[in-house]
């Protein structure tokens, strides 16, 4: 991680700073853990503008809101804060004098030595002119209030905007009598528009645009304020930031993406980051946390952001838990907000972004106390966007009242969303018909929210935007394939250039039912509220270093108190060509039984384990307290061999307490059909094996709700853990 000259420079994002991607997972532990003193007041000023005006000539947002409530939720439930002690500003609200005014009010004047302070900014981002030059570029980052104008000619005659200067920012930081300050900025300004379903929160400025006089007005009265030479200003701001950490959202070349998740839009890295910290069990530090935060992100939403911190210079800011706080209360995936009579509306901030459709009707949340034991249940009976309704299976559970997963439901009908992309041209309708025949695929106008996959063809324009890189082939102009949300070619879906549209979706028939195999058995993964004690570690051959870890977090440890911190959890790249070795850990007092897939970049699935084809489902079978490794160099007669294509590679490690059935009968029929007696199997119509696998691990019931009828398919968390191990195949090139 590499230091962001913040507030300064032209690297920064809004007023300061560009950050990076979600892992939900590339970069995140970390807030900022500060010296928690019990009598400390923790103050925080959150701002979200979705609603900027046509008169500014800037797009409007629509998850800005989101991450108001995302952050305000969290910041009360996980971290101690008191509601009175968050003030919001959203909308018309963040004008620029209201900013300043809330950030002066509520937290300068208020926050003493050792008070927490936490300011977010979500919204548009851009660059002015700074007359400083202290980046080479002569631009300082700014955040853009909701009435700040930018008329049509500015770009090319210059003017004066109402923008709030990253160089402002450090001045108000200074202000505060405290260290323990956390600045969060999901924004960015390396363009505006859109990129695939992604909405860009960047709008476009540079030399032609300076900020308005009263910025350098308001400026000169800190200065005084603080009795701060012209020049000790510049010294300072030059080497850091003023007071504590600040995180931003993505790199000043990458997007910061208001992104469209199930029923509704957050910003990618709000998002993953708030959901992130709602389901740690040890101290998130900072270090670690950006990190996972940025993995997360990049999986979750496919916007490539890369969130980025800096720390105040000299400081020790690094290593403290972020938001400078302990967290106050157990890990949890939801939080009571409302009861009325037998039913309790529940916010469900702490759900994994790609599990939201796992809990609608009959999925239960375990209501917990302070150290983790249960005291009742809320079965839920509708989601809307992140807030549940749900009936309240024990009497006295109050509002604030915690929610961990106990059981999922899995939806036997659940669609593939295709995005239908304008570049589609005339092919556009012929395209919709074709897709609606293919079942359980179901194409939509990427006007419409939440996404999958996109349908495109490939333009020179969109060519021109896609990362370039020597390991990865780009397709050629006019061939027709599938990108991701952010609008990411998706390897192996790409055909000849001005391929007609007809055969190209025949084409893609397999590739698209292996994706929609891949979203549904992915949707078992619960590695941080499964109760099972299992973990999987991965090396290279020759090697005794760990390249990939997981392991439950929660298990069935006697206190999630006591439990270790999870590691960090960086992608680690692996060349072609080398062979690899996977240890499963069965940690319980009784056996399980397991099953093994890995996943390519393209989609393609083969099952790694079971592997002996003749045997009964015993072969599955782990012994208590036992390591199952694959292969096995005393009985195995196979090597596991990473090979093209490169790019991102998951294996999934499913662990169940009870026997699977159907799902060995199928591989034992497609091995018999191959002639294979031993070894992996690929499968070229995975979906049936996919939903015999979910049958064997789940009950099955059928259920007549607001969406329709559907056979709903129960993962208890109790039974079944499953864990995801994340590498990526490059070429030996690429490490060497």
């Amino acid at each position: 991680m590499q230091r962001r000259h913040f507030l300064q420079t032209t690297t920064a994002t809004l007023a300061a700073l560009g950050l990076s991607h979600f892992d939900i997972q590339q970069r995140g532990d970390r807030y900022g853990r500060a010296i928690a003193q019990t009598t400390a007041r923790k103050l925080a000023l959150l701002v979200g503008i979705n609603a900027y005006p046509e008169s500014s000539n800037l797009s409007p947002l629509q998850g800005c809101l989101t991450d108001v409530e995302l952050q305000r939720q969290l910041l009360i439930h996980r971290f101690g804060f008191k509601r009175q002690d968050i003030l919001t500003l959203t909308d018309a609200q963040a004008t620029r004098q209201g900013m300043l005014t809330a950030f002066e009010e509520h937290l300068i004047k208020q926050a003493k030595p050792g008070d927490i302070v936490v300011f977010h900014f979500s919204g548009h981002g851009s660059q002015v002119l700074d007359p400083d030059r202290d980046a080479a570029d002569g631009l300082n980052s700014t955040f853009v209030p909701v009435d700040s104008v930018l008329p049509l000619e500015y770009p090319a005659q210059g003017g004066a905007v109402k923008d709030i200067m990253g160089h402002t920012l450090f001045l108000l930081m200074a202000a505060l009598r405290t260290e323990n300050v956390t600045v969060v900025l999901d924004s960015c300004h390396s363009g505006g528009g859109t990129r695939g379903v992604l909405r860009v929160r960047s709008r476009a400025g540079g030399a032609g645009i300076s900020a308005s006089p009263e910025e350098f007005a308001y400026q000169q009265q800190w200065l005084s304020r603080l009795n701060l030479s012209a020049a000790d200003y510049r010294t300072q701001r030059r080497r850091g930031v003023a007071k504590g950490v600040v995180i931003a959202s993505a790199k000043r070349d990458q997007l910061a993406a208001d992104a469209p998740f199930s029923e509704f839009y957050a910003g990618a890295f709000t998002y993953l980051m708030t959901q992130y910290l709602w389901q740690q069990t040890g101290q998130t530090l900072v270090t670690n946390t950006i990190p996972n935060i940025a993995r997360n992100t990049t999986k979750a939403s496919s916007s490539n952001q890369e969130p980025v911190f800096e720390v105040k210079p000299g400081s020790t800011h690094a290593q403290q838990p972020i938001f400078f706080t302990e967290k106050t209360s157990i890990p949890a995936e939801a939080v009571i907000t409302k009861v009325s009579g037998s039913m309790a509306e529940v916010w469900l901030g702490g759900l994994a972004p790609q599990d939201l459709v796992a809990f609608e009707q009959n999925a239960i949340l375990a209501a917990v106390d302070a150290t983790g034991n249960k005291l009742g249940q809320v079965v839920l009976q509708t989601r809307t966007g992140l807030v549940g309704q749900g009936k309240l299976v024990q009497a006295g559970i109050a509002p604030g009242g915690l929610l961990q997963e106990q059981m999922r439901g899995i939806p036997s009908n659940l669609p593939l969303l295709v995005g239908l992309d304008a570049s589609l041209g005339r092919d556009l309708g012929e395209a919709q018909r074709l897709l609606t025949q293919m079942p359980r695929v179901e194409p939509r106008s990427l006007t419409e929210g939440e996404v999958h996959y996109i349908l495109a063809r490939l333009t020179p324009q969109y060519q021109a935007q896609l990362p370039r890189s020597n390991s990865v082939p780009q397709p050629p102009v006019g061939s027709l394939g599938l990108f991701s949300p952010g609008f990411e070619p998706i390897p192996g879906a790409f055909g000849l250039a001005n391929e007609a549209i007809a055969p190209a979706l025949e084409r893609l028939r397999p590739k698209l039912r292996a994706l929609l195999a891949a979203r549904l058995v992915k949707l078992t993964l619960n590695a941080n509220t499964a109760r099972l004690q299992v973990g999987v570690t991965m090396t290279v051959r020759g090697s005794q270093q760990i390249t990939a870890q997981e392991f439950t977090v929660r298990g069935s440890r006697p206190s999630p108190r006591t439990q270790q911190p999870r590691p960090v959890a960086t992608i680690t790249q692996i060349p072609v060509g080398k062979s690899v070795q996977i240890q499963i850990h069965n940690q319980e007092r009784r056996e399980l039984y397991f099953s093994v897939l890995v996943i390519n970049s393209t989609g393609e699935m083969t099952i790694l384990f079971p592997n002996q084809w003749t045997a009964d489902a015993a072969t599955t079978r782990v012994a208590a307290g036992s390591t199952l490794h694959i292969p096995n160099p005393a009985t195995d007669n196979f090597e596991l061999v990473t090979q093209p294509p490169t790019g991102p590679t998951e294996v999934l490690i499913i662990a169940s307490s009870i026997p699977f059935g159907r799902s060995l009968k199928a591989l034992q029929a497609i091995a018999s059909r191959g002639g294979q007696t031993r070894g992996p199997v690929g499968l070229a119509e995975p979906i049936e094996v996919v939903g015999d696998l979910l049958s064997d691990l789940s009950q099955t019931r059928s259920l007549n709700g607001a969406r329709g009828f559907t056979t709903t398919r129960f993962v208890d968390t109790t039974q079944t853990a499953a864990l995801a191990l994340t590498f990526e195949v490059v070429e030996s090139s690429v490490v060497e």
